[in-house]
């Protein structure tokens, strides 16, 4: 009987929790957006460029759990959706109590091969969309000296990727940016956890610049399910950063204790899968 009270307990560890997350309509933010739910959380606010996505997930929220769901069919990249979207929910609400910064995508190429625009919506998205949906709900958080802001970046925040310069300069953005933003709010009451997976089997494989040309070292992605799971966890942790799987701290470790050793071999190893692909693309 105990054990199944604590399994009940466990499954209701969000309850009354309002959440919010970005890039909801697929992989990782979809499994979080399910398992909040499954956890007991209150209201839970999708939001996502796909309105029938979001909608369909809904429904399935709906069906399955008793949390109210909210759907907001934005672009995190643009300064004016997000204040919208913050300015209905805190007058709604007054406040929102987990903000998972989710949305984001990349582009697989040479900067050499890059327009500056592609550039520029990968660092709006990816970034500013974060700093955007940060600052539209930090000050309501620090008012009531309660709230937890979660930033799903990548290991790419730790290791530049040939082919993947701007994904990994936004990354690096959100970790810099996540662990400033963790050191000021110190005794505020407010938290800051960076989510850091390798890679996941979600749509970001999808995007056409990877057509034909998917690395190899995909063949180790994660199953959203995992990453969900570590966000769920970040809710309640106190820590600036957790990678997943655990491990790869170790190759972070090792990167910057010996960096002239690791850099060219990582470095030789991720030129080569370029070079590989782009061939392979002829």
């Amino acid at each position: 009987m105990k054990l199944a009270n604590r399994k009940s307990s466990n499954k209701k560890k969000f309850q009354g929790k309002i959440v919010l997350i970005t890039g909801s309509s697929s992989g990782i933010g979809r499994q979080a957006a399910i398992d909040f739910a499954e956890n007991g959380a209150q209201t839970i606010i999708l939001a996502s460029r796909s309105k029938s996505k979001l909608e369909e997930l809904e429904r399935r929220i709906g069906s399955d759990f008793s949390s109210e769901v909210l759907v907001y069919p934005i672009d995190v990249s643009k300064e004016a959706d997000v204040i919208r979207m913050g300015r209905e929910i805190l007058d709604r609400f007054k406040y929102i109590d987990i903000l998972v910064n989710n949305a984001g995508f990349g582009i697989y190429n040479k900067v050499q091969d890059q327009q500056i625009e592609e550039i520029k919506s990968i660092i709006f998205t990816n970034y500013l969309g974060m700093v955007y949906c940060v600052k539209v709900f930090l000050d309501s958080m620090i008012e009531r000296r309660s709230g937890h802001i979660i930033n799903v970046a990548s290991v790419a925040a730790s290791f530049g990727v040939a082919g993947l310069a701007s994904y990994c300069a936004s990354k690096y953005a959100m970790m810099g940016f996540s662990e400033s933003l963790y050191h000021e709010l110190y005794g505020s009451g407010v938290g800051v956890t960076v989510v850091s997976p390798i890679g996941v089997k979600t749509k970001f494989f999808n995007n056409e610049s990877f057509h034909h040309r998917t690395p190899n070292y995909t063949g180790f992605m994660l199953e959203p399910k995992k990453v969900s799971k570590a966000i769920l966890a970040a809710a309640n942790s106190h820590r600036l950063e957790i990678m997943v799987p655990f491990y790869v701290r170790a190759g972070v470790w090792f990167k910057h204790t010996l960096p002239y050793v690791i850099n060219p071999i990582v470095g030789y190893l991720f030129r080569k899968q370029l070079n590989k692909s782009k061939n392979e693309k002829k």
